[in-house]
């Protein structure tokens, strides 16, 4: 990288730094005030956060995205989402697609100041990592009367982000989910680390290979089933777009 180049780069992720550490700040505060509002309200309010972030990260840091196999997403609209983690990025572009979801995440995300205030508002499946029977519990109880809500369930199945080029543990508290209450596990991969790299500060400009893969039906199956088959195809197609991003974008 010259050093030309990596001036723009430096001084456009501070700017998005800058604007994203407002925003959300403003909009965590709002979220609080929300909390006693209807779900559906408190959603709007987070799809609204949700467009300005992306479209901040869009202008200022070039970084955009191109999904590919939106037909594989079921009609009903319903079901668990297994995807490949490996930025803060996709924390926030899933949601775009797969409208008000309840994300499994550990309870203690919420003690982050101005960060846990917004992922309160939005009703996650909290769990306490320390203890996995109560935690299993947890998943399937909460994760039942989501379902029937008609919300989608998303899972970050490596449990934390893992660095581009490798693959992390795949935990089966989400196939477990899908198993208990057959329903339909959606896969997706994308190659957001390469864009911005886990735990990163600089952020390059290009797009985002998203993929969402064909429905793996949870019944009649065991959890360690369905999560092979999840996990076989999000690292098959990961090999496919790993590197794969048009960094001309920005």
């Amino acid at each position: 990288m010259n050093i030309m180049k990596f001036i723009i780069q430096f001084l456009r992720s501070l700017i998005f730094s800058v604007y994203s550490i407002l925003l959300i700040v403003v909009f965590s505060i709002l979220s609080l005030f929300a909390l006693p509002f209807p779900l559906r309200f408190r959603h709007k309010l987070l799809r609204f956060f949700v467009f300005l972030y992306l479209g901040g990260l869009s202008v200022i840091c070039g970084i955009r995205s191109k999904v590919e196999g939106l037909k594989n997403i079921p009609a009903r609209r319903f079901g668990v989402i297994f995807s490949k983690h490996q930025s803060a990025w996709e924390t926030f572009f899933l949601p775009t697609i797969f409208h008000d979801p309840a994300v499994i995440a550990k309870r203690e995300l919420l003690w982050i100041p101005f960060y846990g205030w917004g992922l309160a508002a939005s009703d996650p499946i909290l769990i306490n990592r320390s203890d996995k029977t109560s935690a299993m519990k947890q998943i399937i109880t909460k994760g039942k009367k989501c379902l029937l809500q008609g919300r989608w369930i998303l899972v970050f199945p490596e449990g934390t982000r893992v660095p581009v080029g490798n693959v992390g543990k795949y935990h089966l508290g989400g196939a477990r989910l899908a198993v208990a209450t057959e329903a339909p596990v959606i896969p997706v991969a994308h190659n957001a680390g390469y864009l911005w790299p886990r735990r990163g500060f600089l952020k390059k400009s290009g797009t985002v290979h998203v993929v969402i893969g064909p429905v793996i039906e949870s019944k009649g199956r065991t959890p360690d089933e369905v999560m092979s088959l999840a996990k076989d195809w999000i690292e098959t197609t990961m090999t496919r777009i790993n590197g794969f991003v048009d960094e001309s974008a920005g």
